[in-house]
């Protein structure tokens, strides 16, 4: 394991993390988190585990762990060990091991749990409701984790309040398109090292996510189809500039796949059959189920690593296709994740998100809530003010025209 490395990538990210940056320097003197236990299961690379870091540096007792099986770094885990945090994550595909992992960071006892895909959360909530009492709330980052949640909320089962990091302005509009757009090319183009211009690539689902990935797929000169099972955002795609039709169809004609849904079973046995030879499958959703390698396993003549991260299914049709990183997120298990600028936003809102709740958790209700929008704007303009940016501001006058109804 290349120790160094995990420390240089850490330091790398420190220089661009600007916006959270701001935000420790302004906390420093204060310590807020002095005595909480933050735990943490996250993507293990190095924006996150520096996010951990200056959870430490403001007083925080940190424990954390990988959000997803294959996405923790080794090097990066080994490095944060240095700064005194407690790191129980592995880079395996042993889904016992990862349990294992997550069940040690809860026996940490956690005040405040920063999620990624709900997994620690609801494995507090199901098998250690002994733990709940000391848990003030969950800030969760992803569009699938706070899915996950709502689901448990309607059945009854949240029991602490739980701000939804994904449903912030700072967040979605900028990790999940423009973040996602750029890692998840940054994944297909590093693990193949094929040309993207020219393709037809085929986006599953529409969300930010979707739109992220539509947009630098054309930026790259590719011709971009998009399934849907809205409406209204099959509307805004065809708008856009996209063509829209039925994954049926799309299968026939498409060189790259990408799925963007959160759903299941997006790509299954009989698309692949119907497939060029040569496609490429990636995935952009948290969990390996909406290109179904399941199906892949089950009709497939022949399987091998052809490059690293990619594996050759050879179908009974004789053509091939070429699953990237076992079906699982593709911008971190072939590449290194969102940019470091854009997770600086999402970040900055898991620090203020943290501090709100230890703050207020005792009048909160349990309820699902993006960060409040003060919070928002508030890292909006830290933003701004970090790369040397101003805008203007209402006069009184112009204030008393907007709220004036003559």
């Amino acid at each position: 394991m290349n120790l160094e490395l995990g420390r240089k990538k850490i330091k790398w990210v420190e220089k661009y993390m600007k916006v959270v940056n701001y935000l420790r320097d302004m906390y420093i003197n204060e310590k807020p988190f002095n005595g909480v236990k933050v735990a943490m299961s996250i993507h293990l690379e190095a924006k996150t585990a520096y996010l951990a870091t200056i959870l430490k540096q403001l007083g925080a007792d940190v424990a954390i762990t990988g959000s997803n099986p294959l996405t923790t770094q080794p090097e990066v885990a080994e490095a944060l060990k240095e700064y005194g945090i407690h790191v129980y994550a592995e880079k395996t595909l042993d889904e016992d091991i990862y349990w294992k992992n997550m069940d040690k960071v809860l026996e940490f006892n956690p005040n405040i749990i920063i999620d990624d895909g709900a997994d620690l959360g609801i494995r507090l909530i199901e098998k250690f409701p002994e733990k709940i009492e000391n848990l003030w709330g969950i800030c969760e980052e992803t569009t699938t984790g706070v899915k996950r949640y709502k689901a448990l909320y309607n059945d009854g089962k949240l029991s602490v309040p739980l701000i939804a990091i994904n449903d912030s302005y700072m967040k979605y509009l900028f990790d999940n398109r423009y973040g996602t757009g750029q890692s998840t090319w940054d994944g297909i183009i590093r693990s193949t090292n094929i040309t993207v211009t020219g393709k037809n690539v085929v986006v599953g689902g529409y969300g930010w996510c979707g739109r992220g990935i539509a947009m630098r797929a054309k930026g790259l000169g590719a011709n971009v189809i998009i399934t849907e099972i809205d409406p209204i955002k099959a509307n805004e795609a065809i708008m856009d500039g996209f063509r829209v039709m039925k994954m049926n169809e799309a299968c026939k004609i498409g060189d790259i796949f990408v799925t963007a849904t959160g759903d299941i079973d997006i790509i299954t046995e009989k698309q692949f059959l119907n497939m060029k030879d040569g496609v490429i499958l990636a995935n952009s959703g948290h969990f390996d189920v909406e290109v179904k390698v399941a199906d892949l396993e089950k009709i497939k003549v022949e399987k091998k690593e052809v490059r690293p991260g990619v594996e050759e299914y050879v179908l009974p049709n004789g053509k091939s296709v070429f699953l990237l990183g076992k079906g699982r997120l593709v911008n971190l298990t072939n590449a290194d994740g969102h940019p470091i600028e854009i997770m600086d936003l999402s970040f900055a809102l898991q620090l203020e998100g943290a501090k709100y709740i230890m703050e207020n958790y005792k009048n909160m209700d349990i309820s699902i809530k993006p960060i409040p929008y003060d919070i928002d704007k508030k890292v909006a303009s830290i933003k701004l003010k970090t790369i040397g940016i101003e805008i203007d501001t209402l006069s009184e006058d112009q204030k008393n025209y907007l709220n004036s109804w003559k």
